[in-house]
């Protein structure tokens, strides 16, 4: 997470990567996608809003899911965004969403069930799980997008990155799933004997 003043906007910037999220009344949100998903939500009442980045849905038959607290999957970055905007006094009566990403930046597999479409059918199965009203969305497609949220007003501007940048955004992401596919062999070796349920 990097925070800076932005003089062109007369406000903080509060930039966040990769398994991270923030919430603010004030602050701008900002994150640059490639094949990750970004979901801004903001309680419309009380002009607090939050951002989070995540690179996958989440794979319940998998241990890592339990056992890792990080926001770098899309179950848990949506619980810990929403639970923060609880924290901060909003209500899920006046929750609404923006879905921003899921591009084709990244060959990972070409497939039905590729990350970018594992991203997207998650994050909709999600919110209207949760009874979140999307307002808007930008997602899929083949380039890399750069987002400013304001949670005050609800306002996101987008910029479709040209592919010189989605080089950056390839390699960025590409060492981020590298080393989550690292934690997950780490967790997987501590964890194998655990037991996640018993029956009595």
């Amino acid at each position: 997470m990097l925070a800076r003043f932005s003089t062109a906007f007369n406000r903080k910037i509060v930039v966040i990567y990769p398994g991270e999220f923030y919430v603010s009344s004030t602050d701008i949100i900002a994150t640059v996608l490639g094949s990750c998903i970004s979901v801004c939500i903001r309680d419309k009442k009380h002009g607090i809003g939050g951002l989070n980045h995540f690179m996958l849905p989440g794979d319940t038959r998998c241990i890592d899911l339990f056992i890792s607290p990080s926001a770098k999957y899309g179950m848990f970055a949506m619980e810990l965004l929403i639970n923060e905007l609880l924290k901060k006094g909003c209500s899920k009566n006046h929750f609404e969403a923006k879905v921003f990403g899921g591009g084709h930046v990244i060959n990972f597999r070409k497939s039905w069930d590729s990350v970018p479409e594992s991203n997207i059918d998650f994050i909709m199965s999600f919110l209207k799980m949760e009874q979140i009203p999307l307002v808007n969305y930008d997602v899929g497609g083949y380039a890399g997008r750069k987002i400013l949220f304001f949670p005050d007003s609800g306002r996101v501007l987008l910029k479709k990155l040209p592919s010189t940048v989605d080089a950056r955004i390839i390699q960025e992401e590409e060492s981020y799933r590298k080393r989550i596919s690292r934690e997950k062999d780490v967790l997987q070796t501590l964890g194998g004997d655990l037991t996640l349920f018993e029956r009595s």
